[in-house]
């Protein structure tokens, strides 16, 4: 199979048949043999029973509903699973990415030899509330993650070769970071490309931008973390337990040493515990000791929970 195109939804119902005409026709002019996999994510509106309609018009169309709201992640998480195709092309439900732009990704893809294409909207269409935050994001992330050349990281247009969908592992909300995902896999061939960006046609945006801004960055701070000390949390943990340990056991040497060359001249002093350096210092023993031991619990804790991509499904076609 040419391509699998996994779309994740969430109460699009309007816009269902007509991007579902959309892809069918370029997909027949371009030849290319294909399976359309929505996840319906918790929809509270006709979303399921429109695909149960496309799907009986078209085999090439496939569905995931889940009993109720994970997220995008997780429904790519699963619409990636069951992908087929030797490239994977994943799209937002709401019209504003355009399946014209699929067949020059699946060429990007398969002759220009990229692991991964990530759609740029230069000129986007939506709300300020949305696009501040996401420059913000971007610039940020091209920092932490070293992807100079990517403008959107969380553009919904994107394409993969299929091996690289198959060695992520997407979870919580990491959607917003898949290149970054990526490129710790091993897949390092990341290119772009230019895309056309609509108006949303139906509807409104599911996401806010203020709650994108900070959780944003809590996942890029976690995902950071685990690219560099997932495997060994020992590494860092330790390390500064360690360090802080040290430091605060120097201090109480010093305190404590002081204390007794002032008793050994007969000269009056305060009770080491009336100095607040004392306290500080054991403070640091104590932090530095908590540490160490959240880093040596961290090895010997498996990272992957059995259940951390566990989702409820209602049903599959």
């Amino acid at each position: 199979m040419d391509i699998t195109i996994v779309i994740p939804l969430f109460n699009e119902a309007e816009s269902l048949p007509e991007l579902h005409a959309w892809i069918k026709r370029v997909m027949e002019a371009n030849g290319f043999s294909y399976e359309v996999i929505f996840v319906n994510d918790g929809s509270t509106d006709r979303s399921w029973s429109v695909i149960e309609e496309l799907h009986e018009k078209n085999t090439c169309v496939k569905g995931i509903k889940f009993r109720r709201n994970y997220g995008k992640s997780p429904a790519l998480f699963c619409g990636f699973e069951k992908a087929e195709g030797n490239v994977v092309i994943t799209m937002d439900a709401d019209l504003q990415d355009s399946p014209d732009e699929i067949p020059e990704l699946y060429r990007m893809i398969m002759e220009d030899g990229y692991d991964l294409v990530s759609g740029y909207k230069q000129k986007r269409y939506d709300p300020l509330s949305k696009t501040i935050p996401t420059k913000l994001f971007n610039a940020t992330a091209r920092k932490v993650s070293g992807i100079k050349n990517l403008h959107d990281f969380n553009c919904g247009l994107k394409a993969y070769r299929k091996e690289v969908v198959k060695n992520i592992e997407v979870y919580g909300e990491m959607h917003r970071y898949i290149p970054y995902l990526a490129k710790n896999a091993g897949f390092c061939k990341i290119g772009e490309k230019v895309v056309h960006h609509q108006a949303r046609k139906f509807g409104s945006t599911k996401f806010g931008g203020m709650n994108r801004f900070f959780n944003g960055y809590l996942d890029l701070v976690s995902l950071w973390f685990l690219s560099k000390f997932g495997v060994k949390p020992m590494h860092m943990f330790g390390f500064l337990g360690s360090l802080m340990f040290i430091l605060g056991f120097l201090a109480v040497a010093y305190i404590g040493g002081a204390k007794l060359f002032d008793l050994v001249r007969c000269v009056p002093t305060v009770l080491i515990t009336d100095s607040p350096y004392f306290y500080l210092a054991l403070t640091l023993m104590i932090l530095g000791t908590q540490l160490f031991l959240t880093g040596f619990l961290g090895e010997m804790i498996a990272r992957n929970s059995q259940e951390r991509n566990h989702y409820n499904i209602e049903r599959i076609i």
